[in-house]
């Protein structure tokens, strides 16, 4: 684990700032990496990943090799813990390729930079951008957001596709928003589940003249295309999830007393006035505090 050290900067300060707890969190930052030993077809799938998720600008790709990663081990995940720590990154997918188990992909989150679950697919027939020719005419836009369809009953059923599909809605839905433009919605995941397999694809969206306001959808498969098996899988326990999914109450503003508003004057305020006696006090006191305005009373 990496020790706290206090920023010396303003831009330091900035930076803790950003990575300090929040009622509404920030967008979820991916890492992605792999391992000692790899094949071209899990470097095409993270190379295609990084680049789907480039536009949003929440995705860090190392090219480098990196030893002493095994998720599923214990103790193998410290490695990637320190990794999370370092670049703010609560998801990752990590590429190895073994005899046993080859063109592997291991998909996780973390909470608190701990790791927090785990699910385990092989690829088969990877499909990349490439090949498609569409990778400047078809790369997603800066703010626009995906359509995420998932076909299938195991989504329903069975725990590892669920599981999956959880972890791929985090990984790919990008910012959440309360509303978006239609012309916002420029790309689709779809995702066929068939036993324990998932057909994954990628298209453009393109609306058409219709003659109507509703336009004509017009789906463009842009890459990647991939088959993923599903292999093992990592849940939480009870206890952390609960603790993961503990949801924050948003802080309500203090009330401020004898002040409303209007739709006309806007801001209205009350404002205390004690009792004033002006019997009591003198005219001619009153005459040097007011100054040359102030008119004494005229007895007729």
């Amino acid at each position: 684990m990496l020790g706290v050290v206090k920023p010396k900067s303003k831009r330091g300060w900035r930076e803790l700032e950003k990575r300090a707890p929040k009622l509404t969190e920030n967008v979820k930052k991916v890492l992605l990496l792999h391992g000692t030993s790899t094949s071209s077809t899990v470097k095409g799938v993270l190379t295609d990943l990084y680049r789907l998720k480039r536009a949003d600008g929440n995705a860090i790709k190392y090219t480098r090799k990196n030893e002493n990663i095994r998720p599923f081990e214990s103790g193998g995940e410290s490695y990637l813990e320190h990794l999370s720590q370092k670049t703010d990154c609560s998801m990752f997918v990590f590429g190895s390729h073994s005899k046993k188990r080859q063109h592997n992909l291991v998909f996780g989150r973390m909470y608190d930079h701990h790791l927090y679950d785990l699910i385990e697919v092989g690829v088969e027939k990877f499909e990349p951008i490439v090949m498609f020719g569409g990778a400047k005419k078809y790369a997603p836009q800066e703010g626009s957001k995906p359509c995420l369809v998932f076909i299938g009953e195991g989504f329903e059923q069975e725990k590892e596709l669920m599981h999956l599909k959880e972890i791929l809605i985090d990984l790919l839905r990008g910012e959440v928003v309360d509303a978006i433009n239609l012309g916002g919605l420029d790309r689709a995941f779809i995702c066929v589940a068939e036993g324990n397999k998932v057909y994954f694809k990628h298209c453009a969206i393109r609306l058409k003249k219709s003659g109507t306001k509703v336009p004509r959808i017009e789906l463009i498969e842009a890459g990647p295309s991939m088959e993923l098996v599903v292999r093992r899988h990592c849940l939480p326990d009870e206890e952390l999830k609960k603790k993961a999914m503990k949801v924050a109450l948003k802080s309500s503003k203090p009330k401020v007393k004898n002040v409303s508003r209007d739709s006309l004057a806007g801001k209205v305020g009350r404002i205390y006035m004690p009792h004033q006696e002006v019997k009591n006090v003198s005219r001619g006191s009153l005459a040097g505090k007011v100054g040359k305005n102030y008119m004494p009373h005229q007895e007729v």
